[in-house]
């Protein structure tokens, strides 16, 4: 089997939540869907906090060292002037 990426578990999560807004299915069958909905959205999270911890940005310090620091602290270039 093929190991599960980001986007094919969104799909599927995707697809499960639509069946289960449905409320077409049985009780047994919309338990079963929701709890295999938890677990792909738990991958999702764990997948996107693994990301979230890879993606740096380099920035340089106003002494011209240049620093790595998390990318979402520093979304926009400390070098912008203001418009």
């Amino acid at each position: 089997m093929a190991k599960q990426t980001f986007e094919s578990a969104m799909k599927q999560l995707e697809e499960i939540v639509k069946e289960l807004e449905t409320g077409d299915l049985p009780l047994e069958k919309a338990l079963q869907r929701f709890e295999e909905g938890m677990k792909l959205s738990k991958f999702c999270a764990s997948k996107l906090e693994e990301t979230e911890k890879k993606v740096t940005r380099l920035i340089r310090d106003h002494q011209g060292m240049v620093m790595e620091t998390p990318f979402a602290e520093n979304a926009s270039d400390p070098h912008d002037e203001p418009e």
